[in-house]
């Protein structure tokens, strides 16, 4: 089985960041698309749980583009280990997902 040609990227950031890391994606067409909302993470850091507001931007690009949005992310992001987790599209909308492929082409 081939690998998908486009997936949907998750990366929780500050409310302060979560645009600026949008915005530099789009800018550098690494994501055709990128939904910012409002979430509440839970989680454990350093030994102790966590309870924190953040934003979690949901980002749609090419498979191909993967590698240079990690890194894009990385130089932006404020956290030392951001949340970057890419899941496959299996299927959608055909224009939509050419669409997808135009803008990060």
């Amino acid at each position: 089985m081939s690998s998908p040609e486009y997936v949907v990227v998750f990366c929780t950031a500050p409310e302060a960041d979560a645009k600026a890391i949008a915005d530099s994606l789009i800018d550098a067409r690494l994501a055709a698309c990128v939904n910012i909302a409002p979430v509440a993470s839970c989680f454990r850091w350093e030994g102790e749980v966590c309870n924190e507001p953040e934003h979690l931007l949901v980002i749609k690009t090419r498979t191909s583009r993967l590698d240079p949005l990690i890194e894009r992310v990385r130089e932006v992001h404020p956290y030392d280990l951001p949340e970057i987790i890419a899941l496959p599209i299996v299927g959608g909308f055909a224009p939509y997902l050419d669409w997808i492929g135009e803008e990060t082409g």
